[in-house]
């Protein structure tokens, strides 16, 4: 009796060893619904899928400018079973909304920075604009005459910062989606915009508009031929849509260090590179810290632009 004791206790440790990550499917919250946001998050989740060997389950939590998606994922178990597809939306909104449910920063444990897309300023071919200077000087002689178009307060925003660093005023007309927006700026209702490259590029390839310049530091693969909005006359302004993935905070460190790895080496295949290309973003990759880092001065950023343009959200 005491030999079989003995080897029971031997052999209880061994069934308490926990399984290793992960065990069952993972749910990644994306704030979004149908569009370019989710395809470029599903793209993500059927590629980490494959390396964890485990379903990512896309739950689209749209509403809110975002935010709805984003208290969901902050209040949810910090065990790695739920991961957030947040963007450059939620570190505007952090100031843009005087009531959030949720801190960008305390709430969630960053993982890593995914991609990022550029905007393209277009111009309705009407307008006698041939350049970002010649735009500009445009509308400095024609002050509040110029329309442009937003689709939701991230591109309303970069237009704004753009303003602000020029030095100039143009009407702001907005739209509840990008569709409305290119529709507005093709039949010429409003004679410019700052939209994503995945709406602009095929209409400016068309000639149905004129594409002025891109709005990052560094030119676009996709349009190598546009000048920066930066070396085109504005020096400093850098804008781009990024999107990353985040845990609950709490989350333990050697989950969100798997979840990295797998994150920075899916980057990096053809295929997926490939295929975001098609989208018109650009794979980045980042560890933990670095994307904390950027989240956090992305907000900062985008304080200053909010209180400069006097936008309010609620």
């Amino acid at each position: 009796m005491r030999c079989v004791t003995a080897a029971a206790l031997l052999i209880a440790p061994c069934l308490c060893v926990a399984q290793p990550y992960p065990t069952k499917p993972v749910r990644l919250i994306v704030p979004y619904t149908s569009g370019n946001t989710d395809t470029t998050a599903r793209i993500f989740g059927q590629k980490l899928a494959e390396r964890l060997g485990q379903q990512v389950v896309i739950d689209n939590r749209p509403g809110a400018g975002a935010n709805i998606g984003a208290e969901i994922a902050a209040r949810a178990a910090p065990d790695g079973y739920v991961l957030f597809y947040l963007s450059l939306s939620h570190a505007i909104n952090a100031s843009l909304y005087h009531k959030l449910n949720y801190d960008l920063v305390k709430d969630f444990a960053p993982i890593a920075l995914l991609i990022s897309s550029p905007y393209i300023l277009t111009v309705h071919p009407s307008v006698p604009a041939r350049s970002v200077a010649e735009l500009l000087a445009l509308a400095k002689a024609r002050p509040g005459q110029l329309n442009y178009a937003s689709s939701g307060s991230t591109s309303h925003l970069a237009f704004e910062y753009l303003s602000t660093l020029a030095q100039v005023k143009m009407n702001h007309i907005p739209y509840k989606s990008g569709a409305p927006a290119t529709v507005a700026i093709i039949s010429g209702q409003v004679e410019v915009a700052l939209a994503s490259a995945s709406a602009s590029m095929p209409h400016i390839q068309s000639g149905k508009l004129r594409g002025l310049g891109i709005s990052t530091a560094q030119r676009s693969p996709q349009a190598p031929e546009l000048p920066t909005i930066g070396e085109a006359g504005v020096p400093g302004y850098d804008v781009s849509t990024w999107h990353g993935i985040a845990a609950p905070a709490g989350t333990p460190r050697d989950i969100i260090t798997r979840l990295n790895a797998e994150s920075v080496a899916l980057l990096k295949l053809p295929d997926v590179i490939e295929r975001y290309r098609a989208v018109d973003s650009d794979t980045l990759g980042s560890t933990p810290e670095q994307f904390g880092a950027h989240i956090r001065s992305e907000i900062v950023k985008w304080a200053k632009v909010v209180k400069d343009s006097g936008a309010v959200a609620d």
